[in-house]
């Protein structure tokens, strides 16, 4: 039973108008659901020189002189602008991957708007950080809010669709050229959302195999509870979306040459939950149901519990170790006691 479902659901993104710095770190930065900022990057002169696609070319060619070639993802037409796996077996993409100048992206993205939409590829350069790539977008577009330090990143391209997928940090996305539609759904989600493998990916984190476009509800039924909990942003240029970590987002980008820009902050790249997780599907997972018990105690006690953090406090403090505070210096000592342990098998 496959529905056409464009929007996945009707509830919509909690918005407000643009905020200051101030209110976004007490207001916003904190918060456990999305929330749209209507016209945040309005005063972005990307913003306001991105008036249409020739527009567009011209001002980011402009920015990205002297700049790495940047990744791109293609598809052909016949996908329809959806990144996903090939076959009924998985055993590839529907896409490949070529490094191409700014210069290159942009004239043929301004070449396949001419082409009829059936006929299109799809081209889609993702998350460049603008340093490497855009030397002079973040002089030109300075963002005034307490992302701690986070790095700019540039997505453009023309009419595609991003599978449902997380990201391990809170993220703050700004639409600069085109239209995009986020559909969120909470991380609680996660057993409704069907995902593909864990370890081999279309880009990073693990995507949910449904399509929210056409969800086959016979396949994936679960689904249909995960739709109950979605909700729905559409943005336009200056428009930014809040989304905090580990909730999951499918992104639809439309128009001929569209340019999102996003921050990932708050969150050490070096250490990742995920990771953790896997590993205790080796360690953890397959024991027997008394020792699971046993185990769901301790990670009760040392990491998910209010107070896991003092679960050392009776030793004294040179004797902690590994279940001393957060710091630099505990990230690698816990780093190396587990290189050291993997290692001995």
């Amino acid at each position: 039973m496959k529905i056409a479902h464009p929007a996945a659901t009707d509830a919509r993104v909690d918005e407000r108008d643009a905020v200051d710095a101030a209110a976004f770190a007490a207001e916003v930065a904190g918060r456990a659901t999305p929330i749209v900022l209507r016209g945040q990057v309005a005063h972005w002169a990307s913003v306001r020189a991105c008036g249409g696609d020739q527009a567009a070319a011209a001002y980011l060619a402009g920015l990205g002189d002297g700049g790495k070639p940047m990744e791109v993802l293609i598809g052909g037409p016949e996908f329809g602008g959806r990144f996903f796996y090939r076959g009924d077996n998985l055993e590839g993409f529907n896409f490949h991957r070529e490094q191409a100048p700014l210069g290159v992206l942009l004239s043929e993205l301004l070449r396949l708007a001419q082409v009829p939409e059936g006929e299109r590829h799809i081209l889609y350069a993702n998350a460049a950080t603008a340093p490497e790539h855009l030397p002079g977008w973040a002089a030109a577009n300075p963002l005034d809010l307490p992302l701690g330090g986070a790095t700019p990143r540039l997505w453009i391209g023309n009419g595609s669709q991003t599978a449902t997928h997380y990201d391990g940090s809170t993220n703050l996305a700004c639409v600069v050229a085109g239209q995009r539609r986020f559909t969120l759904f909470p991380p609680d989600q996660v057993g409704n959302l069907y995902l593909g493998p864990l370890d081999r990916t279309l880009a990073g984190p693990p995507s949910s195999m449904v399509d929210p476009l056409a969800p086959d509800l016979d396949r994936y039924p679960r689904y249909a509870e995960a739709l109950g909990h979605a909700v729905v942003a559409d943005l336009g240029p200056g428009d930014a979306l809040f989304i905090p970590a580990i909730w999951w987002h499918h992104v639809q980008a439309f128009g001929t040459l569209n340019v999102l820009c996003n921050y990932w902050w708050a969150f050490d790249p070096t250490v990742s939950a995920f990771h953790a997780m896997v590993h205790a599907m080796m360690a953890v997972r397959d024991r027997p149901a008394a020792e699971k018990a046993g185990w769901r105690a301790w990670f009760e006690h040392y990491v998910f519990s209010d107070d896991a953090t003092a679960a050392g406090d009776h030793l004294p403090s040179s004797a902690r170790g590994v279940l001393g505070p957060a710091s630099p210096d505990r990230t690698e000592r816990i780093r190396g006691y587990l290189l050291k342990s993997l290692q001995r098998r």
